[in-house]
């Protein structure tokens, strides 16, 4: 393991994922959602296919042994990509990324109800703190008031059912991952995404100035590179020590968003971002701390058997 060239490599994929959707965001005056997930999907694979030259995979590294699981990662994860780009066109670039941080968090519940994994009570408290911190987020936006039923209440919205639909598509991607290798996981996503975001044509699609194009394909190069990126991460340092740079991405967020888009962040909105990713981080940490005990149970348990 090389744990600080796995974190170097989460920290690049985390900066080329904000940079994607502040490019997807500026381009959301003229494109609309299911468009701008087709130039990120499409784009995304012929870097995904240099990625399996380069690692000898590109004759055997895109088969698969589920192709329905990788539909309904796909359904999941094009749905959560959709909400997601939709939000970007009517809320601040950091209030997306901080709801979005309520997915890892609801992953939680949903192993929990689809994958019968056992939640103690700490993980439990953890998930309701991070939703307490969800809703504080969300609070300037679903009060009853002025702001009822603006642009970016529906927006709110849309992010957080994005969420949802990624939290999903994480189940999805742990039970692919009993049968399928990394790189047959990446690229079917990609190229189910593509697929279904054709199904949005009969709503309208636009024909964008050509710097939104060159916009939305940026998009998916650096969406194909984000993903390599996270992906390679995993194979220099375990995923309870990379995880946590996730955290990052509000930084970044803040930043592209007061520079590009004026964008200033509420106080309201900070402490709801900061509990949703104490409570975050803490699931992680005592996801480490389980995954350490369940190694030494096994070694114990096979010295054991060994004598």
């Amino acid at each position: 393991m090389q744990p600080l060239r796995g974190i170097a490599l989460k920290f690049v994929s985390v900066c080329l994922f904000v940079i994607m959707s502040a490019l997807i965001k500026a381009a959301s005056d003229q494109v609309p959602p299911g468009q701008a997930v087709f130039f990120r999907s499409l784009f995304a694979v012929p870097i995904i296919l240099i990625w399996l030259a380069m690692r000898h995979e590109l004759r055997d590294g895109w088969k698969t042994r589920n192709p329905l699981g990788h539909v309904w990662r796909g359904l999941a994860g094009t749905s959560a990509m959709g909400l997601g780009f939709a939000g970007l066109g009517l809320l601040p670039l950091p209030e997306v990324t901080a709801i979005g941080y309520a997915a890892p968090i609801l992953v939680v519940i949903f192993a929990a109800m689809f994958l019968n994994e056992r939640v103690g009570r700490f993980r439990l408290t953890a998930v309701a703190v991070g939703m307490v911190g969800v809703v504080i987020v969300l609070s300037p936006r679903l009060t009853v008031g002025a702001s009822a039923g603006t642009a970016e209440t529906l927006g709110a919205v849309l992010v957080l059912m994005g969420a949802i639909c990624a939290a999903l598509a994480q189940v999805f991607v742990r039970k692919l991952v009993a049968s399928e290798n990394t790189a047959a996981i990446v690229f079917w996503f990609s190229v189910t995404a593509t697929v279904l975001s054709l199904l949005t044509l009969p709503w309208g699609w636009a024909m964008p100035t050509v710097d939104r194009i060159a916009l939305l394909v940026c998009a998916g190069l650096l969406g194909g590179l984000g993903q390599i990126f996270l992906t390679s991460s995993y194979r220099f340092a375990e995923a309870s020590l990379v995880a946590p740079f996730d955290y990052s991405s509000m930084l970044l967020a803040l930043i592209v968003g007061y520079v590009f888009f004026d964008e200033v962040p509420t106080g309201t909105m900070l402490l709801g971002a900061a509990i949703v990713i104490t409570a975050g981080i803490g699931i992680i940490l005592r996801e480490r701390h389980l995954g350490l005990q369940r190694a030494r149970q096994r070694k114990v348990t096979g010295t054991v058997g060994h004598n």
